[in-house]
C-alpha cells in the first residue's frame, strides 16, 4: 500500500508543482473560510450581512424590466 502512495518529487514538472502548490493554497484557504463561517462568535457579523446579494437586484430591477 504504501508503494502505491510514494511520489517521484524529482520527476514533477513544473506544471506539477505548480498544481501541487496552488491545490494546498486553496485547501489552507476554503479551512480558513470555513472556520470563519462556522465560528459562533461571527454569526452576528455573518446574519446581517446575509442578504447582500439580493440588494442589488432590487437597484436594477426598473432597468431589466423596461421601466416597470
Amino acid at each position: 500500500m504504501l508503494e502505491y502512495f510514494q511520489t517521484d518529487w524529482e520527476a514533477m514538472t513544473p506544471t506539477d508543482w505548480v498544481g501541487t502548490i496552488l491545490t494546498v493554497v486553496i485547501f489552507v484557504l476554503m479551512l480558513v473560510a470555513y472556520f470563519q463561517v462556522f465560528r459562533p462568535k461571527n454569526r452576528d457579523s455573518l446574519e446581517a450581512k446575509k442578504h447582500i446579494p439580493f440588494d442589488e437586484d432590487h437597484a436594477d430591477i426598473g432597468e431589466n424590466d423596461g421601466g416597470k
